[in-house]
């Protein structure tokens, strides 16, 4: 399976994730792809925040994002009026979320270790509706 095919896979998976949470999901069309679509999923929710979502997943212990793609999803994000927010997925972990300002910096990129998701980034029901509830879709 395609590095492509396995991102696709895993953002229907996080689609489905917020879906079955109660909220309204949407991948769009084109993402990673061209400068147009620079977010992976959008969400929301009657009395909720918007999202627009950038998904990582990884079989290794860190996931690297250039500089240039985390600016040009924050600046989509703020211009939709969107909060944005990362997605990060590894193996065995289910998914963990997280703001753009809390990426680390790596010099050239942004960095998200295993390690520091598991410290650092919160399941479904704690990042988008502040509960403890474990949305861990592993």
């Amino acid at each position: 399976m395609s590095n492509k095919s396995k991102g696709s896979n895993a953002e229907r998976e996080l689609v489905r994730l917020c879906t079955e949470a109660g909220w309204r999901a949407l991948r769009v069309a084109g993402s990673g792809v061209n400068d147009d679509s620079p977010c992976d999923i959008l969400i929301g929710k009657i009395g909720r925040k918007a999202y627009a979502i950038e998904a990582k997943s990884s079989k290794q212990a860190s996931i690297y994002i250039s500089k240039s793609q985390i600016n040009d999803f924050v600046l989509f994000a703020m211009t939709m009026g969107l909060e944005p927010a990362i997605a990060t997925k590894f193996n065995r972990q289910g998914w963990l979320f997280i703001t753009p300002s809390e990426l680390k910096d790596s010099g050239k990129n942004w960095v998200i270790s295993l390690k520091y998701a598991l410290e650092k980034g919160r399941r479904f029901g704690q990042f988008f509706e502040g509960k403890e509830e474990d949305f861990n879709f592993s």
